[in-house]
C-alpha cells in the first residue's frame, strides 16, 4: 500500500517506534473526549473546585456557583449605557451614594467601577479619603483616568485588577461596594476572598444587585440576584449580613461586614 499521496507529517508518523504512536493515539483520543464531548457540550454537570460546568444559556457562561450561573460580562463598548441620561431617575442613584456607610476620611473600594459613574460622586463624600476605582478592563481606567484630569479629582486612584483578586492590599479598605458588577464576576469565589481579605475588621461589603425575586425588573435574568442567593455566597466569605435596605426602585442594598 503507498502512502506517497498523504501529507508528510503523516508520513513521518511511520517512522516513529510502535510504543510512542500507540501513546500519541491514546493522547489525541483523550483530548478529543475532554474537549470535543465534554460533559458540557452534553448537557451534563462537570465539577471544578468551587464551581460546576454546564451548557450555556444564552446570556450566560455555563459555570455555575452555589446554584447560580455567572453571567456573561458588559465590556468597555457598553460604557455608553452606564453613562445614560436616565440611569440617576430610573436606579436612584444619588440616594444609593447618600446611603453608603462612609466616613470622611474612609478608604473605599468601587470594584467593578467601569467609567467610574459612582467612583466620583463617592469621592466627594470622603474629601480626606481615597476611591480605589478597580476594574480588569484597562480601558474603564483610561475613561477614569482622562476624567480625573477634566475635573480635577485628587482622591480617586485607578486599580487594575485581574478576574482572580481585585488587587488591594490585606486588611486596607474600610468600604467595598459593587453596583451590578458582582454576577459577572467569573471567579466569585476567589475574588470574594480577596475582598473579604482586604477589608479592615469592622470593615463593609455593599452589594447592589437587581431584585432576581421582582419580575418587574426589566434587567435578564442572569443580571439579577436575589437577596437569599447573595447572602449565600457572603457567607462563604466568612462575611456577616447586617442588613437589606429597601429604598431603591430595582436593586437590592445589602450590606455585610467582616466580623
Amino acid at each position: 500500500m503507498s502512502f506517497d499521496h498523504l501529507p508528510m507529517f503523516i508520513r513521518d508518523l511511520r517512522s516513529l517506534p510502535r510504543f510512542l504512536l500507540t501513546l500519541l493515539v491514546i493522547l489525541v483520543g483523550y483530548l478529543i473526549i475532554d474537549f470535543w464531548i465534554s460533559p458540557a457540550a452534553i448537557g451534563q454537570s462537570k465539577t471544578d473546585g468551587h464551581y460546576q460546568h454546564n451548557a450555556a444559556n444564552r446570556d450566560g457562561i455555563g459555570k455555575i456557583y452555589m446554584g447560580r450561573e455567572i453571567s456573561h460580562v458588559m465590556g468597555h463598548q457598553g460604557a455608553a449605557w452606564l453613562e445614560r441620561s436616565n440611569r440617576a431617575r430610573e436606579e436612584k442613584t444619588d440616594l444609593l451614594i447618600r446611603k453608603l456607610p462612609v466616613e470622611p476620611d474612609d478608604v473605599v473600594a468601587d470594584i467593578g467601577a467601569g467609567t467610574g459613574y459612582f467612583s466620583f460622586p463617592v469621592a466627594q463624600r470622603v474629601p480626606q479619603g481615597t476611591v480605589l476605582a478597580v476594574d480588569i478592563q484597562a480601558e474603564m481606567l483610561e475613561i477614569i483616568e482622562a476624567r480625573k484630569v477634566e475635573l480635577g479629582v485628587g482622591n480617586i486612584e485607578t486599580v487594575r485588577g485581574s478576574i482572580e483578586d481585585p488587587g488591594l492590599p490585606e486588611a486596607s479598605v474600610d468600604l467595598i461596594f459593587i453596583v451590578d458588577a458582582y454576577h459577572e464576576f467569573s471567579h466569585p469565589y476567589e475574588m470574594g476572598t480577596a475582598m473579604a481579605r482586604a477589608l479592615k475588621t469592622g470593615g463593609k461589603l455593599v452589594l447592589i444587585e437587581y431584585r432576581a425575586e421582582d419580575p418587574g425588573v426589566p434587567i435578564k435574568r442572569l443580571h439579577k440576584m436575589s437577596e437569599k442567593q447573595a447572602k449565600k455566597e457572603m457567607a462563604e466569605l466568612g462575611l456577616r449580613w447586617v442588613e437589606t435596605g429597601n429604598f431603591l426602585p430595582q436593586q437590592h442594598f445589602l450590606v455585610f461586614d467582616k466580623p
